[in-house]
């Protein structure tokens, strides 16, 4: 076992026995194996598509294994193990006679059988090959992660472009081709940034297309009596099916984690049972999924290894696997039954609420007052801040900057890093709230175009407006969106809590040099003096 693709990788270095996210070490070298099947896959694509060759099927295949591979999804080795069977079968039927590593990976008929191959076959990065490159090699592949999950989530609500599965195909093929230096590993990886940026692009029209523009909402924090569902991770489609399937049973909706901002879209908070907001980021289910007394769908990544106090209610669906937790996809009239069958919340709990709904249609509307209150120095600075949160110490600094930033600035977050700060109350500057909401992770789209808006009517560029990107990142979904900025040549981003395992000095050395792209300091309050003295 060998994994370093998220922030809290062990010591800094990498996962060799279990992971830090609990993953244990069949299932990490089986997504490696997985990985690695999928790079055949995408080698027979190429060819196939010079034979004019319908590749549709494997792209969409080569998303979804790659979104498997990502941080918190699938925790189970047989769904994993199917899925290497299915990458085969695919690049079998595409009838390539091109030869590669992986273009000749059979079929083992046991998972210990594919583990003897993940061994045979080894990483899915070329590790004979120079350390920085290796390290473009990682950050590409993570990268291609991110796009995947975009990109999964993006066809669920009917939306993809082939351009996507070509990049997936290019770069994952790319992997073995040892004439690659380390200027072409470069140019790769800010593609991976380009072909994100459209990956996101057409999630934000999924998104708003099926749903509608976020809308400013207040979501209350407590709950009412009455049974109750709890649904985290990310997937919107999931989330608009249990509303359907438990309307009129006298069950409430909570959301949890990144589906704060669900209750901002028109066509889900028409349903009046999707009530409000459960506990906060993913790191803390542990303790909120046990107290919570109802039944819990995890959809998409952020799972964590269930407990057994609330494994028994807890379901999967989509990508999301644990082995011996009941896995749903569309129907969850299981879980309906589960929460049915629990207490729910006894009494009237009032704690708080907070504002979502703050994406780029919302922002945009009020751009002329916004501008206004620029040129007339009432809002001096907007600063990002957001990102993933994680249970690594040192996240603190977040809600230290968001409490410390001067009254005359505005924030604007997503992410699950929000959670660090989300219920603060920073007031107002002539109407528009000094904390601006704009959504999940997957809706970094909406923050990026906020951005060249407002550029556009200062007719600047986005790295001369009075914006600072203070970020920070856990999984492979950061590193896709990081690449996305630099791809778009934005630059002074300060990143954190620590710098990716897999960046050796030298490629970082060409990001500082290029991007002036730095880690955020040992205090909020030095950086914040730093940025506005400049």
């Amino acid at each position: 076992m060998f994994c370093n693709q998220c922030e809290q990788t062990a010591r800094g270095v990498a996962c060799t026995t279990v992971g830090v996210c609990g993953k244990k070490e069949d299932v990490s070298v089986l997504q490696d194996l997985l990985v690695n099947a999928t790079r055949g896959l995408a080698v027979a694509a190429l060819d196939a598509n010079t034979r004019g060759v319908d590749t549709t099927e494997a792209g969409r295949f080569a998303a979804d294994s790659l979104f498997t591979t990502l941080t918190n999804v699938d925790f189970d080795d047989a769904s994993i193990s199917e899925k290497i069977d299915e990458a085969v079968r695919l690049r079998e039927e595409l009838g390539s006679d091109v030869s590669g590593a992986f273009t000749g990976l059979t079929p083992a008929a046991s998972v210990e059988g594919k583990i003897a191959q993940a061994t045979e076959f080894g990483s899915p990065w070329d590790t004979e090959r120079d350390d920085d490159v290796q390290a473009l090699q990682q950050t590409t592949l993570y990268g291609l992660k991110g796009i995947a999950a975009y990109a999964h989530h993006a066809r669920t609500l009917g939306q993809e472009d082939p351009v996507i599965y070509a990049y997936l195909f290019k770069a994952l093929a790319a992997l073995e081709d040892t004439s690659l230096d380390l200027n072409a590993w470069v140019a790769l990886a800010l593609e991976c940034g380009e072909v994100n940026l459209r990956t996101m692009e057409i999630l934000d029209a999924a998104n708003t297309g099926t749903y509608g523009h976020p809308t400013p909402t207040e979501v209350p924090l407590g709950q009412r009596p009455n049974k109750a569902v709890l649904i985290s991770g990310h997937d919107l489609h999931d989330l608009q099916l249990l509303l359907e399937q438990t309307a009129g049973k006298g069950i409430d909706v909570y959301t949890h984690g990144e589906m704060l901002p669900a209750h901002a879209y028109p066509e889900l908070k028409k349903h009046p049972h999707l009530y409000g907001h459960y506990g906060t980021a993913w790191q803390n289910q542990h303790k909120e999924f046990a107290a919570f007394p109802g039944a819990i769908l995890m959809t998409t990544n952020c799972l964590m290894p269930p407990r057994d106090e609330y494994k028994d209610r807890l379901y999967t669906s989509g990508p999301v696997h644990f082995p011996d937790v009941t896995h749903v996809s569309g129907d969850f009239h299981k879980v309906v039954a589960c929460a049915e069958s629990m207490a729910g919340f006894a009494d009237e709990t009032d704690n708080g609420s907070v504002m979502v709904g703050f994406g780029r249609n919302t922002v945009l509307g009020v751009a002329p007052q916004i501008i206004d209150a620029v040129k007339e120095g009432a809002i001096k600075h907007f600063f990002l801040v957001g990102g993933c949160d994680g249970a690594r110490p040192g996240r603190n600094y977040y809600t230290d900057f968001a409490e410390q930033a001067p009254e005359d600035t505005i924030i604007l977050t997503l992410a699950c890093g929000k959670f660090r700060f989300f219920d603060k109350q920073l007031g107002d500057i002539g109407g528009i709230p000094r904390l601006l909401d704009v959504g999940q992770c997957n809706d970094a789209y909406s923050a990026i175009q906020i951005a060249v808006a407002l550029a556009d009517a200062f007719d600047v560029g986005v790295n001369d407006l009075p914006l600072s990107m203070i970020l920070s990142w856990y999984e492979q979904k950061a590193v896709a969106i990081l690449l996305s900025l630099l791809h778009l040549g934005i630059t002074d981003i300060r990143l954190g809590p620590t710098l990716p395992a897999f960046i050796t000095p030298n490629v970082l050395q060409v990001l500082v040099d290029n991007f002036g792209i730095k880690p955020i300091g040992e205090s909020a309050e030095a950086d914040l003096a730093t940025i506005l003295g400049n």
